[in-house]
């Protein structure tokens, strides 16, 4: 179950879908609910002035607008999460960025679920890299809400994107609470004949999921590697799905997060909610 949720609230992009879909999932899960906000220090401040001191003064003062700026931000999370009657604690952060990626890996890693905003390629923001970063250093399941996402958070329908993979078993166990939820879960495989091996089969799935008293659907699909993407988003369309569910695919290649093919489109086209364990 999930009883500690952490959500990084934006402070360069908008942010009503990570408000309302983590404050109405706290409040539906009766769970506690951390909510992370970051003002960026740019690290330019180092250059402007010469002398240690002075250096540190000018890094100081940047640092406490950009604390502000984070108290900005989770002042309209405080009064929706006081309004909705949860249990919240927020905090807010003033930092240069790799330093606030290290910091909320680090929060990450105590929460049984993290929720963050999908990235938004239209807007440059340091707030676009935090969710993979989380992703890539929580070691647990991360939400992504699409930054088209409204309204309160359901899990009714649910889609589990398998391959088979370590990393799909993963989020499909990751996934849980929300399975044990769920009105309707349809499997999906992609290719499944030339990707998956008997032993971790859709219907090895299925049954696994039976013993657990959840009632599942199959559906397997075709389509080339460029495509996958779109074939999941588009059966997710038609089956009108609230969440889908796959592993986080990337690797780490000279201190560098590097997101996999299918992994980053999904990132940055996705239209429902995404549960995902890297």
């Amino acid at each position: 179950m999930y009883k500690d949720i952490l959500v990084h609230i934006p402070t360069e992009r908008p942010m009503r879908p990570a408000i309302e879909g983590s404050i109405s999932l706290a409040a539906h899960l009766n769970a506690h609910l951390d909510a992370v906000a970051v003002g960026y220090v740019t690290t330019s401040v180092a250059y402007v002035m010469e002398g240690g001191a002075a250096v540190a003064a000018v890094f100081e003062l940047e640092r406490e607008r950009a604390v502000e700026r984070a108290e900005a931000a989770l002042a309209v999370f405080k009064t929706e999460a006081a309004n909705a009657g949860i249990s919240y604690a927020c905090h807010p952060l003033g930092a240069i960025p790799a330093d606030a990626a290290e910091s909320l890996g680090e929060m990450a890693r105590l929460h049984d679920l993290s929720i963050v905003l999908q990235p938004d390629p239209a807007q440059g923001s340091f707030d676009n890299d935090v969710p993979s970063e989380i992703l890539f250093q929580a070691g647990g399941p991360v939400l992504f809400l699409p930054y088209t996402f409204r309204g309160a958070f359901k899990a009714n329908r649910i889609g589990i994107c398998w391959d088979g993979s370590r990393l799909a078993a993963r989020a499909v166990r990751d996934a849980a609470p929300f399975l044990a939820r769920a009105t309707e879960i349809v499997i999906i495989t992609i290719n499944e004949p030339d990707a998956v091996s008997g032993e971790a089969s859709a219907s090895g799935l299925a049954r696994h999921l039976g013993r657990r008293g959840l009632s599942t659907r199959i559906v397997g699909l075709s389509a080339t590697r460029a495509d996958i993407q779109p074939t999941i988003l588009s059966l997710a369309a038609d089956e009108s799905l609230d969440l889908l569910v796959m592993g986080g695919y990337g690797h780490s290649r000279l201190q560098e997060r590097i997101l996999g093919g299918v992994t980053r489109a999904m990132l940055e086209a996705m239209t429902v909610p995404t549960l995902m364990t890297h």
